[in-house]
């Protein structure tokens, strides 16, 4: 899930620093650290207790030093003088009074330095100070991400009762597809047979094997079982993401069996149970790509 948040913190008085987080979607738990380049110390305590407070995404956190107070000015008082110099040779050589601008000149990039180097001094206190600011950014951080992750559970609570309620349409489909198989085998053999009679005896039984092979019901009883546990998991709450996925895999197991079975039939029926299995994978599909994005 996406977020982000920042808290700032100080050593003393002499540093502050902002340490920012930010999170977006992602498999598994990937930390990216952007630290001072004095700060190995710090990144190595910084990794264990993120990875004992996240579970997933790609993470980055910053850490951005500053001194409160400015030592000094600084005066690159050779570049001044090259410059002077050469203003000078400037007017002479084009008959130009030499009048330079000071106030130009020290504008000059690399003119004038303000000294705000951080020294071994004022870091003293500064892996506790940004240790003591992780527990605090970690929950401002999970406070936007439950946001989003509200949002994704209904949005996925909803296509669970989409899914449901096109399971609740294939039952009353699924006499109907019985009933035209039916009738659609009693012609085929009809017309093999030229005529012959064929007995009843044997065209039931013929029926009740192709029934047998065409009928939905049990994938219907076992969608039906997946999606209620799926809000069950929702309501739990928790880390769901993978556990959600494998539902998933299973769901879109039982589409695909249902569009197998149904493919050869006729009829109204058959197509509806076929759009509303289309429209199961499609539905299934949707929640798995959102699922990557749950905790």
């Amino acid at each position: 899930m996406t977020g982000y948040a920042s808290l700032r913190g100080s050593v003393r008085d002499s540093v502050a620093f902002t340490l920012a987080m930010k999170s977006v979607n992602h498999r598994f738990l990937d930390l990216n650290l952007r630290l001072p380049s004095y700060c190995d110390g710090l990144e190595v305590q910084l990794r264990r207790m993120l990875k004992e407070r996240l579970r997933r995404g790609h993470v980055e956190v910053t850490l951005q030093l500053e001194r409160r107070s400015i030592a000094g000015i600084q005066l690159n008082a050779g570049l001044l003088s090259a410059y002077m110099l050469a203003y000078r040779e400037a007017s002479e050589s084009n008959g130009l009074a030499y009048e330079p601008d000071l106030n130009a000149m020290l504008r000059i990039p690399g003119m004038m330095t303000a000294e705000s180097s951080v020294g071994a001094d004022d870091l003293a206190g500064l892996d506790v100070a940004v240790l003591a600011q992780i527990a605090p950014l970690v929950e401002k951080l999970n406070e936007v991400r439950a946001q989003e992750g509200a949002a994704l559970v209904a949005e996925l609570r909803a296509s669970m009762l989409r899914l449901r309620a096109f399971a609740e349409e294939m039952v009353g489909l699924r006499n109907g597809v019985r009933e035209a198989q039916f009738e659609r085998l009693r012609s085929r053999l009809v017309e093999l047979t030229e005529g012959v009679p064929v007995s009843e005896e044997r065209l039931l039984t013929e029926a009740a094997v192709l029934a047998e092979k065409s009928d939905i019901e049990e994938e219907i009883v076992r969608l039906r079982t997946h999606v209620d546990r799926f809000i069950a998991m929702l309501d739990e709450g928790g880390e769901l993401g993978k556990r959600l996925d494998f539902l998933l895999q299973e769901l879109n197991r039982e589409a695909n069996t249902m569009l197998s079975k149904t493919s050869g039939a006729a009829g109204q029926n058959s197509l509806r149970i076929t759009e509303l299995g289309l429209e199961m994978k499609a539905e299934i599909e949707k929640c798995r790509e959102q699922v990557q994005n749950l905790e």
